[in-house]
């Protein structure tokens, strides 16, 4: 079982997050965005004003690098290591978890217990 850290280790693990990803979104096209201007890259900035996807602040976010994880429940999201982590500006997160909601789950169906070998 995994143990969700309290919310200053959270603090802490966004912290790190953001600085190996330089504070920058690391999206490099799940959401749909070729992010082509920018290198393959998304060029959001984290504390910086931006005018497209809705005119506001960026704040990023940690959450699941790969987005199939982005399927998880938040409780084990909140439980994985930095290294599984990377850091979304809330456009590319929002779009990559919705193109992640409508992909075929790709999970192996489980096989029921059974009382007798057959």
């Amino acid at each position: 079982m995994s143990r969700i850290p309290p919310l200053g280790d959270q603090q802490g693990l966004w912290q790190a997050v953001l600085a190996a990803a330089s504070g920058r979104c690391q999206c490099r096209g799940t959401c749909g965005t070729k992010h082509d201007k920018d290198g393959g890259r998304c060029p959001a900035v984290h504390g910086t004003y931006q005018t497209r996807h809705g005119r506001s602040w960026v704040r990023l976010l940690a959450a699941p690098a790969d987005p199939a994880a982005l399927r998880l429940p938040p409780h084990k999201a909140a439980a994985l290591p930095k290294r599984e982590l990377a850091a979304w500006c809330q456009h590319c997160h929002d779009a990559t978890r919705r193109a992640a909601d409508k992909a075929p789950n790709t999970a192996p169906a489980a096989v029921p217990d059974s009382l007798f070998d057959l």
